[in-house]
């Protein structure tokens, strides 16, 4: 019996080595000390990217494929982690769930034009910013609203939990703020009269005035009224993350990466690629 014993509970013992072995196959490669984990999800082809699936020229879902200028950064944050940009996985993201995305793990890193401010970095970390957007108004073609001065009593649309829906509430406290979870349903409700502008940076703004079917019908106003550093968000104690990405980004503009994603996709409006001042890229924690 002491024999029978003993050779059962060998065989549950090497059951378990075999369960945990196994295990191991599918978790999240080993991070050496002191390399962010981002490098180790690259390099077996496990990065997840949260990106807007709505804006065309940044972030724009077309059956299963994501498209844009943020998804082209992604790529090169990929491939500078060493991993194969093909293998990225995408997740639509929309305004209001990009921190908790990022704190639950639901995504590894967040590029979508995600303004770099006070309040969201006590939540997440940033590296950039690789872009500098300004908050700006879309109205119909025939519309006299001129800028922000003529917004009072007006309906305005913007995104739940964006930077430009806060700015509205608390800069033009007498306009009627119409916010929705996607920036393409307030271009929607422009288009059918329920609101007299959408408001959102200028960039993205440009983008859906620029779309066949709005094609006519909307303008930008151009006059921005703020400024939007856009970031590339990772977890909050990924320090090592975000020193690598700024590295990244500083590359991309040496090799043309960066020129290259931006005429891609925006520049083919007609719009120059910016330049990237790369001694601005100091939002890591010290």
């Amino acid at each position: 019996m002491r024999i029978k014993r003993l050779a059962a509970i060998a065989a549950v013992a090497v059951l378990a080595f075999g369960a945990a072995a196994c295990g191991s196959d599918s978790d999240t490669p080993a991070t050496p000390s002191g390399e962010s984990p981002l490098v180790a999800k690259a390099k077996a082809g496990q990065l997840k990217f949260g990106v807007k699936a709505d804006q065309p020229g940044l972030g724009l879902q077309t059956g299963g494929a994501y498209e844009g200028f943020d998804v082209e950064i992604a790529k090169i944050i990929a491939k500078g982690l060493g991993g194969d940009p093909a293998k990225n996985t995408y997740v639509t993201t929309v305004s209001n769930n990009r921190e908790p995305f990022i704190q639950s793990g639901q995504v590894d890193v967040v590029v979508a034009t995600y303004t770099i401010n006070d309040d969201r970095k006590k939540k997440v970390n940033f590296a950039g910013p690789y872009f500098t957007a300004g908050q700006d108004l879309l109205v119909p073609t025939a519309s006299t609203i001129t800028g922000p001065e003529g917004l009072d009593g007006k309906k305005v649309c913007s995104v739940t939990g964006s930077t430009p829906a806060k700015r509205i509430k608390e800069k033009f406290p007498k306009v009627q703020l119409q916010e929705f979870d996607a920036y393409s349903k307030c271009v929607e409700a422009l288009g059918n009269g329920t609101v007299d502008a959408v408001t959102t940076d200028d960039i993205i703004l440009a983008g859906y005035a620029a779309q066949a079917n709005y094609a006519g019908k909307f303008k930008v106003v151009g006059k921005p009224f703020s400024s939007e550093p856009y970031g590339i968000g990772l977890k909050l104690e990924d320090k090592a993350g975000c020193t690598k990405i700024n590295e990244i980004l500083k590359a991309s503009v040496t090799d043309g990466s960066y020129k290259a994603a931006w005429d891609n996709t925006l520049g083919k409006s007609g719009t120059p690629a910016p330049t990237l001042d790369v001694s601005k890229l100091t939002n890591c924690p010290a």
